[in-house]
């Protein structure tokens, strides 16, 4: 009898010990942060995780991109077009000529080919977003001018 009982309090330990270890993958970032983007093409602290990257398969770019609070990209464009799929917090797009949208965890947003346009954090909250370049075979970003603090500015009202 004294052996049974040995057993189930193992059991109920391990038990315990692997729900703990499943609740921590739970809360654990999906990919996190990895390389600091140091290039002229952004405002503020941005990390980017590649995902995967084009090659003669696939003619398709996905990164995991964290904008810090304040910090953006330039005006840019895609060739080929992109999509945007906001995993954590919230964040700012803008196409050339629309008003600035608020995007949040959940959104997805589709950038026509050779639409100029930016997209980051808001001044107060970071945001993630999976990046994805579509149909890279025709080719990649054309790289603009930074967003200026007004035009940036004229998404906190929103």
């Amino acid at each position: 009898m004294r052996k049974i009982i040995v057993l189930l309090i193992g059991i109920a330990v391990t038990t315990s010990c692997q729900t703990k270890s499943v609740r921590d993958k739970d809360t654990a970032e999906i990919f996190p942060n990895s390389t600091k983007v140091t290039n002229d093409n952004f405002t503020g602290d941005v990390w980017l995780t590649m995902l995967a990257e084009s090659d003669t398969t696939y003619n398709v770019n996905i990164g995991s991109v964290t904008f810090e609070p304040g910090a953006r990209t330039n005006w840019h464009s895609h060739k080929g077009g992109q999509i945007l799929l906001v995993t954590e917090g919230e964040g700012l797009y803008q196409e050339k000529g629309k008003p600035v949208e608020v995007i949040k965890k959940g959104d997805v947003i589709k950038c026509p080919p050779n639409t100029e346009h930016w997209h980051g954090a808001t001044p107060t909250e970071a945001m993630t977003h999976i990046a994805v370049g579509t149909n890279t075979n025709v080719g990649g970003a054309v790289w603009f001018k930074p967003v200026t603090d007004q035009e940036y500015r004229s998404g906190e009202s929103q």
